[in-house]
This record gives C-alpha cells, structure tokens and sequence, in this order.
C-alpha cells in the first residue's frame, strides 16, 4: 500500500514516526554544530545557557532538577558560568534566602549569536537541498505541528 491509499490514521501514525525521530536528529546537528565562538562550553553548560535564555532566571536547584543532574553538578556549571560573565547570581526577589541564576548580558549576548549561527546554518541547507514547493510545505507542516501544540 501506497501513502496515497492509506488511511488517515496510518498516515498520522508515519507522519507522528517521522517527526520524532527527524526532530530529535535535527537537534542533535544543530547542536554538534562548532557555532559557539569561544567553544569552551560544555553541553550541560551551554543548556544552562538555553533555558535561561528561554525560560528567564532561575534557582540552581530547580536549574539542577530540570536538566536532571545532582545540585553539586549545577553548582559548578553555574561557576564556571559566573566566572566567564555569562551569568549572575542575586537574591530571589520573593524569597531573599535564595539565590537566582540569570543570563548577563554577555550570556544573552552569546547565546543569540549561537542561536543565529544555527539558523543561517539551517536556512543555507533547507535552500542548497529544498526547491520552493518542498520549503512551503515544510512552512506548511510546521503550522501543523504548531497548531497541535497548542490544542
């Protein structure tokens, strides 16, 4: 049986199939990709750099619980970061015992460098690799996938 005589379901259960593992192995490149300038990053450091970029300020714990690693281990990535002037710690406005983690504008600065290297990366491929037709349906099936996530 072909994609044309399919059922809907099996179609959503390919398109479901290839989305995970295309996303997941897009990912992975952007993210092997030499695009940080300095490059002395660790990946767990420059993660750290991502969420707080992406989700604003945060404890170390809660930064150690998200990425799954001992507070400790946290700890230490979030001084190398402070010593290299990509973030900062301060008091956390609503509970002065604790401590909040946020990107300084170096970090911020950095991280949407990295960010913009990737997507020039990407766009250069889609453009070497894709004709017009296939670019507005990858435009098309990503509003797809958008509208999902907001069901």
């Amino acid at each position: 049986m072909n994609d044309d005589s399919a059922p809907i379901e099996e179609l959503a259960a390919r398109a479901t199939d290839d989305v995970w593992v295309i996303i997941s192995r897009l990912r992975r490149k952007l993210m092997a990709l030499d695009v940080d300038p300095e490059g002395e990053l660790s990946p767990a450091q420059a993660s750290v750099l991502s969420r707080l970029d992406r989700y604003g300020p945060s404890t170390a714990s809660d930064l150690a619980a998200i990425e799954n690693v001992r507070p400790q281990s946290m700890a230490k990535h979030v001084i190398a970061l402070e010593e290299r002037g990509l973030v900062e710690r301060h008091a956390d406005p609503e509970d002065g015992r604790r401590r909040v983690v946020a990107l300084t504008e170096v970090g911020r600065e950095r991280r949407q460098g990295v960010r913009r290297a990737r997507q020039a990366w990407l766009a250069g491929q889609l453009v070497e690799r894709g004709s017009e037709e296939q670019l507005r349906a990858v435009i098309t099936a990503m509003a797809l996938l958008d509208e999902v996530t907001q069901a």
